[in-house]
């Protein structure tokens, strides 16, 4: 909704019920130390919190804004002839299992994707890029360059919230998805695996994704630019709104984008 100003930010942490009390306070300072810096990188700072203890390390946060309505963009204004951009590429959930898989070797599962262990730990890495990069600068920006709808991706997958998004239109729209940008051989080991995760029909969650514009060609080719030069990633427009029933959906022949991470570590079609 182009709200790019935090005010408050309260921490939730978990600690492990397996870790020693060595390992807590080893741990547990460097988890909140990182927590903090990324705040403040996001222009604000944690103010309070919760700490509780679980089998798993969990981390997260609760994100509060007070702003005037003429500071955000509200969801509903699509327009028949704007492009659909997305600002992150897809496949995160899939690197980071993979990368699990590996961890833990478990090879059964991993031979079905075709994917060596070098491939595997960089798609780990680009996922790990794509997911610390914050939406700030995305956000921002939407504001300036009037986008006239938008969503975050994430546990829905890309076609699932751009369902919900055209649901929600004041026009009668359709969006029409024909390009995925997608780390490099992630599709290609999903298809291995059965299409477990429904990556190419847009189902896989996404951890930390990026925002779906809906917005005028012109303006769209204005906010690519600025975008890339302020955080150095491509940015991909991946379909278009068109006239139509209140429905999305992928082409059949959709094109998939391989996005690899360069030796800048910077996000860019292969």
């Amino acid at each position: 909704m182009g709200v790019s100003r935090i005010d408050n930010v309260l921490m939730l942490l978990s600690t492990s019920t397996k870790f020693t009390d060595k390992q807590e306070d080893a741990v547990l300072p460097q988890i909140m130390s990182g927590f903090r810096d990324c705040c403040f990188a996001a222009g604000t700072q944690v103010r309070g919190g919760q700490t509780t203890r679980n089998p798993w390390v969990l981390l997260g946060g609760c994100a509060t804004s007070v702003l005037p309505k003429n500071e955000f963009v509200l969801p509903n204004g699509a327009k028949a002839g704007d492009l659909l951009v997305l600002t992150k590429p897809l496949g995160t959930q899939i690197a980071v299992n993979l990368n699990q898989w590996l961890d833990d070797q478990d090879m059964d599962k991993l031979k079905a994707t075709g994917m060596n262990e070098d491939e595997i730990r960089k798609g780990y890495d680009a996922a790990t890029v794509s997911m610390m990069t914050l939406n700030r600068e995305a956000s921002s920006l939407m504001r300036k360059y009037k986008a006239h709808a938008a969503t975050d991706v994430t546990g829905f997958g890309i076609l699932g919230h751009a369902q919900n998004l055209v649901k929600c239109q004041e026009d009668e729209l359709d969006f029409v998805i024909d390009k995925l940008p997608i780390l490099e051989k992630i599709a290609s080991a999903d298809d291995g695996m059965g299409r477990m995760f429904q990556l190419v029909k847009g189902y896989s969650a996404e951890t930390s994704g990026g925002l779906l514009l809906a917005i005028d060609p012109i303006e769209a080719a204005k906010y690519i630019t600025d975008l890339k030069a302020a955080n150095g990633h491509d940015i991909w427009i991946i379909g278009k709104v068109t006239a139509g029933s209140r429905k999305a959906k992928i082409v059949h022949e959709v094109q998939i984008i391989d996005v690899t991470l360069n030796e800048n570590e910077k996000l860019v079609s292969n």
